[in-house]
């Protein structure tokens, strides 16, 4: 097998982070959870609505008209959290920090900020916060791979892999405390997550395998990271054990015995990138601007789709062979005017508007 070295790295960073909080009420206490489940209830009854923009201390979230199957009654989440709370669980707090604030932000300022939000609504904690989950990744450009699954050694006993088209799309070792991912990340954008913000980050929109290492509490505990804190001090320790002791990626050959395989170069600088890790820190500036550009052109990709379709009942219609878009455009527009109401339009605008200013992409 030839050996490539025609890769690039990106970018690295935390792509989810879920902790718990243990938070009690200050004299200042302001959270009314009477008002949230009356709030919940009319959304639950309501037909064309399943979330509320709310304002609750020093943040605005849209409120969900469900709890979960985890039995938090309430959910809310803006562009930086998914909360999941109620007033008598233990924890009574539990938040998903979002992949687009965590690249952009930090986890740490993240985690400030959910304590400030705490503190404007009338609590603080009780006790240290618990991580409960933790997803590291680093992003290569990756023209081409020149290895397969069989050219890695895992501690994990279990694995799979995903192809599409004959070339291999996704591998994956573990299922458990510690999963890694090796993944082609644009295709994961374009056929499923649409996070097309990570084009701006990498500056380029192709090619991109992503590696991610997603650890749960129990490992983490084996790590002593238990709190930001902890991962603050100790994220490059467990890097460390998961790229060299958990899972290697190695350059096959005709020795029998896979452990003396040499590294990959690829690992080789996934290794070196790790070793110099010292603490979290800010990505880049999100463009907040560059975003509603990508939605909008979505969104004109979608309407054109339709406009199509159009065309097609069009002709099934006339039996006509020749179709015209501004023809199939003005037919779509009609059935649009007709039920256009002028009394609910800007209502309605408005609060998508706050929807998609809160995350709700």
């Amino acid at each position: 097998m030839i050996i490539s070295s025609n890769f690039n790295f990106l970018i690295s960073g935390f792509d989810t982070i879920e902790c718990a909080y243990y938070l009690i009420p200050t004299d200042q206490f302001q959270l009314d959870f009477v008002s949230l489940a009356v709030q919940k209830e009319n959304l639950t009854r309501a037909k064309n609505s399943k979330q509320q923009a709310i304002k609750l201390g020093s943040e605005e979230f849209l409120l969900a008209s469900h709890g979960t199957t985890s039995g938090y009654p309430f959910v809310i989440e803006n562009e930086a959290f998914i909360i999941q709370f109620g007033e008598f669980n233990k924890p009574n707090f539990y938040v998903k920090f979002r992949s687009i604030a965590l690249w952009h932000h930090g986890a740490l300022k993240l985690h400030e900020r959910f304590l400030a939000w705490a503190s404007s609504v009338g609590m603080m904690p009780s006790q240290p916060e618990r991580l409960s989950r933790a997803d590291y990744a680093f992003d290569y450009f990756l023209p081409e791979l020149d290895f397969d699954e069989d050219s890695f050694i895992s501690q994990a006993t279990k694995d799979n892999q995903h192809r599409k088209n004959g070339k291999i799309q996704t591998l994956k070792f573990g299922t458990d405390k510690v999963v890694l991912r090796l993944y082609n990340k644009t295709d994961e954008i374009n056929e499923i997550s649409h996070k097309t913000w990570l084009f701006d980050l990498w500056g380029i929109d192709h090619d991109v395998w992503r590696i991610e290492w997603q650890v749960r509490k129990d490992y983490l505990r084996q790590l002593g990271i238990s709190s930001f804190a902890s991962l603050a001090e100790r994220q490059g320790d467990l890097l460390r054990v998961l790229v060299k002791d958990h899972t290697t990626l190695r350059v096959k050959s005709n020795d029998s015995n896979r452990s003396r395989w040499a590294i990959h170069p690829l690992w080789l600088d996934l290794i070196e990138r790790v070793n110099q890790m010292d603490g979290l820190g800010v990505i880049k500036e999100l463009d907040e601007l560059a975003l509603l550009e990508e939605r909008l052109t979505r969104i004109a990709i979608s309407v054109y789709g339709y406009v199509k379709r159009v065309a097609a009942i069009d002709a099934l219609y006339t039996g006509n062979e020749k179709s015209y878009m501004d023809e199939a455009f003005q037919h779509l527009q009609n059935r649009v005017t007709e039920l256009h109401d002028p009394l609910t339009w800007q209502q309605d605008v408005n609060r998508r508007a706050k929807e998609m200013r809160l995350g709700e992409w």
